[in-house]
């Protein structure tokens, strides 16, 4: 046998080693899928990473305590058109826009805080200036005596410049003389930026020009 005979041959027996390999490798293959017993291998799926991006649930939440007293300007009380009572005054629905100066808490009773002008009575005192606009929601306008009154939108500015430092808050105002009402903290700026929580409002009187004096305890958030 030459040296060509003897390498076809060698190629013959391993392609025959080849293909009995690869056809046992077939059915045992056949097998295991065929027969239910046989383990599967299970599929493993790692937990989802958690982030460090803080959230609203997640963040440390720092609170503060605000006390104050506000007393309207009613001179600078401006209601609209209409719709009106049979006496001029806001019926439901009416809306308006009006503004005051906020005091440390415990200066106001049912009646200071305004001169019949609009100036400030105690004016080394003020520390702030607040400005409300809403609506009458009662069915009597502002001629209602008890219950909800209006629903406003309240800025209160502690700054010296407009929008330096200021809080905001939003919901019901009553009638009832004494009796507290919670309005939601919606936002603010300058410290108060990311502010959140909860004003506690409460009717005290009219002062001498007919405006509202009010006393608030702010829950702040931020």
């Amino acid at each position: 046998m030459n040296v060509f005979q003897s390498f076809s041959h060698f190629c013959k027996q391993h392609l025959l080693t080849v293909a009995l390999a690869t056809a046992t490798t077939l059915a045992l293959s056949n097998v295991a899928i065929a027969n239910p017993t046989q383990p599967s291998q299970k599929i493993v799926v790692e937990p989802a990473k958690t982030t460090n991006v803080q959230t609203k649930q997640n963040r440390r939440s720092n609170s503060q305590v605000l006390r104050f007293d506000i007393a309207e300007d009613a001179t600078r009380f401006v209601f609209d058109d209409a719709p009106l009572l049979s006496n001029g005054f806001p019926a439901y629905g009416n809306s308006f826009v009006t503004q005051g100066y906020i005091y440390p808490a415990g200066t106001l009773n049912g009646s200071n805080g305004v001169n019949p002008d609009g100036s400030p009575e105690f004016p080394a005192l003020v520390q702030g200036r607040w400005v409300c606009r809403g609506w009458f929601v009662n069915p009597d306008g502002a001629a209602a005596a008890s219950g909800e009154f209006v629903i406003t939108h309240q800025l209160y500015n502690f700054g010296h410049e407009l929008g330096d430092e200021t809080l905001v808050s939003d919901g019901w105002e009553i009638a009832d003389v004494g009796e507290p009402v919670a309005r939601a903290i919606i936002g603010g700026t300058g410290r108060y930026r990311n502010a959140s929580g909860e004003a506690v409002q409460a009717f005290l009187g009219f002062n001498a020009t007919e405006g509202v004096n009010l006393t608030f305890e702010l829950t702040v958030d931020y």
